[in-house]
């Protein structure tokens, strides 16, 4: 069962039904779920080969109307969504900087229905206590453009957060053209839409107008599941029988190559896959 599933089916049994009730209405919270875990995978941070750091303080904007309706509930909802990210990344294998919280807040310029998302990662300045409880110290944030401080018991980490998640920096290697990617390298791979990278931190990414796609297209072009992108070598993309198909460097497909540059157009909307050896 997946992990947007489970969420569900605790709320609903949550007092006798009533957020089953309280619900009925535009923003279900479901849709916030999914939000949530895209906004991991959007700002999944790779320190090394075997630690992806991802948000764990957000923030999550509703028009005044929802904000009222569900302040009653923050703080049972706040906790439920803060389960679902636990679980969602355990799924993934992300780590946190310290403590997940969930928090609503009021935004005057959102309509009724609409809502958005924002995440920041704060360090803990205590490591967690027994069976996953976790301190409720004020959490320091990380300076602008700086590193987070490492919580007490965690494993090392890099002295700086390496571009290619990669820790320890290397002579330069001289490689002979066309040579594959070199032993124990890690390619990293992302897109690009419309300035906005996201990371490509699993095997598969979806991208489509559904709030359930990995990477959500507000496009009246695109398909609710539009694509699928592949990572291996090479990385491929699938069309997933959308309505107006896919088009890659030029050619309408269903099926191809990616490489480093490629664009590829859905809809309206263009989207540049990279890569680059890390």
């Amino acid at each position: 069962m997946g992990v947007l599933k489970r969420f569900e089916q605790r709320l609903e049994g949550l007092v006798n039904g009533t957020f089953a009730k309280v619900f009925k209405s535009e923003v279900q919270p479901v849709e916030i779920a999914g939000a949530l875990q895209r906004e991991c995978d959007n700002n999944a941070t790779i320190w090394n080969r075997d630690r992806t750091v991802v948000p764990n303080d957000f923030i999550v904007e509703l028009s005044t109307p929802d904000h009222e309706r569900l302040s009653p509930y923050s703080g049972q909802l706040g906790d439920e969504l803060s389960s679902m990210v636990r679980d969602y990344a355990k799924q993934q294998r992300y780590t946190f900087m310290g403590p997940i919280k969930v928090h609503l807040e009021k935004a005057d310029d959102l309509d009724t229905g609409l809502y958005r998302v924002r995440s920041r990662t704060l360090a803990s300045s205590e490591s967690q206590g027994p069976q996953g409880q976790q301190s409720r110290r004020p959490a320091a944030a990380a300076p602008h453009g700086g590193r987070p401080a490492q919580p007490a018991g965690a494993p090392p980490m890099p002295s700086s957060p390496p571009a290619g998640g990669r820790s320890g920096a290397a002579a330069p290697v001289t490689r002979l053209p066309g040579a594959g990617p070199m032993p124990g390298s890690q390619t990293r791979r992302w897109i690009e839409i419309n300035g906005t990278r996201h990371q490509i931190v699993r095997p598969t990414l979806v991208l489509g107008r559904s709030t359930e796609a990995d990477v959500r297209i507000d496009d009246p072009g695109v398909s609710r599941r539009h694509c699928e992108i592949r990572t291996g070598t090479p990385s491929t993309i699938q069309d997933l029988g959308s309505t107006n198909g896919i088009v890659v460097d030029g050619q309408h497909t269903t099926r191809a190559t990616l490489r480093d540059g490629s664009r590829i157009v859905v809809g309206s909307t263009t989207i540049v896959f990279r890569q680059a050896e890390g």
